[in-house]
Order: structure tokens, then C-alpha cells, then sequence
């Protein structure tokens, strides 16, 4: 990987919209469970981004050597009762860009942004099994439990799904 990683927080999607579509595809195709199956196709991946930012969501990319490597989500709750928590959402690494820290990395400033917003707890799900529920592990969020059959793959098999938390209070 060799040069630096930014982190940085997506106000305007039509700049990055191309590199994020292609993320996204490369992500699906390699198995990650974020909501979407292979094939998946250019059309597809950009009405999904085109439509992702609000002023609930909070997007970050990572980008090195000029190139979106990564991107996580950060959803504030706006109802009454929830506006303490925020939910992570759709944590991705290019994999040619994995195992060099890039997910914590964008884990770090959306827990740091989540706090900026008043928030005192995190919420997120992945796929049982994942290599992401070590990632989740390793940097404190705690598992609360577990649902069966939540997801469908690329094969028709159903997997479940592990919720995690972390708590700042």
C-alpha cells in the first residue's frame, strides 16, 4: 500500500460517485454481506449512491494515492428517543486495500465523529463469521446478539447476523 491513508467526510457524492460505485461492486463480488448480491451491476451500485446522503448519514472515504480504498457509514437516529445512539453502516475496503488498517481506520473517525454528535452508544450488524466480527472485536464493540437466517447469499444459503454495541457512557 505504501502511502499515506486520509480519511475524509463526503459532503457532495458526484465527485466520488464513480470510484464509490466501483467499491461497492468489487466489495459484492468478493462476498461482503452489505445488503447487495453479485452480480451487481454500474447502474445499480450508482442510483445506490446517488441516493445515500442525508443529513442523517454521515459518509467517510478513505483515499489513498488519489483513490477511494474504503468507506464507512455513520446514521444518526432522529427519533426522540434515540438521539444518544447512531448505527455504523456499510464498513468497506477495496480488497486489494485489506489488512493495512484501513477499516479501523474509518471505524476510529466515525466513532470520533459519533461523538462530536452527542452520541453515547453504537450500534452495527455483519454477517456471523465475517472477517469484519474480529475487526468489531478488537476495537470494543461487544456482541449482543445473534439472529439466524437474516441474510441471503450469492448461493441462496442464509446466514445469520451478529449485532454489536459499544457504549461511550
Amino acid at each position: 500500500m505504501a502511502n499515506e491513508v486520509r480519511i475524509e467526510q463526503v459532503l457532495s457524492i458526484e465527485e466520488h460517485k464513480s470510484e464509490l460505485s466501483e467499491l461497492l461492486i468489487r466489495v459484492v463480488e468478493e462476498g461482503a454481506s452489505i445488503g447487495f448480491l453479485p452480480p451487481l451491476e454500474l447502474s445499480e451500485a450508482t442510483r445506490y449512491w446517488e441516493r445515500v446522503l442525508s443529513p442523517e448519514v454521515i459518509l467517510f472515504i478513505a483515499v489513498t494515492n488519489k483513490r477511494v480504498v474504503g468507506s464507512v457509514q455513520l446514521h444518526l437516529c432522529t427519533k426522540q428517543n434515540g438521539d444518544h445512539r447512531a448505527e455504523i453502516a456499510k464498513l468497506m475496503t477495496h480488497p486489494e486495500y485489506r489488512r493495512h488498517g484501513i477499516g479501523r481506520s474509518l471505524m476510529n473517525k466515525a466513532e470520533e465523529r459519533a461523538r462530536q454528535e452527542g452520541r453515547s452508544i453504537l450500534v452495527l450488524d455483519t454477517r456471523e463469521g465475517d472477517p469484519s466480527n474480529l475487526l468489531y472485536a478488537s476495537i470494543g464493540y461487544i456482541q449482543a446478539g445473534r439472529i439466524p437466517e437474516y441474510a441471503r447469499s450469492a448461493t441462496g444459503e442464509l446466514h445469520a447476523t451478529i449485532y454489536y454495541y459499544k457504549s461511550f457512557s
